[in-house]
């Protein structure tokens, strides 16, 4: 167990700080179909920050811990972990 908590804690530091999200902001239905509006594609790290209930102390913390992650060794680590070898992308 302790092994997919370690797994899950890498993977939220991942996609928490450096991949993108569209949150959506709307959505009607006319009929069977269903319109989305969706936000602009912005990192939780960075809606955090831009969140006016957010405090210095708390938006300090965030910016602190971002510049001590490497998203390549997280990835790495998580590879290691799942027992994935890492694959070599060529294009």
């Amino acid at each position: 167990m302790w092994l997919l908590n370690r797994i899950w804690v890498l993977q939220s530091s991942l996609s928490n700080y450096f991949c993108p999200q569209q949150k959506l902001i709307s959505k009607v239905r006319d009929g069977a179909k269903a319109i989305k509006k969706y936000d602009t594609a912005t990192t939780p790290k960075h809606r955090a920050e831009q969140h006016e209930t957010v405090t210095v102390e708390d938006k300090a913390i965030l910016a602190d811990t971002y510049v001590r992650l490497n998203p390549a060794a997280i990835q790495r680590q998580i590879q290691a972990l799942t027992g994935v070898p890492p694959q070599v992308w060529t294009s």
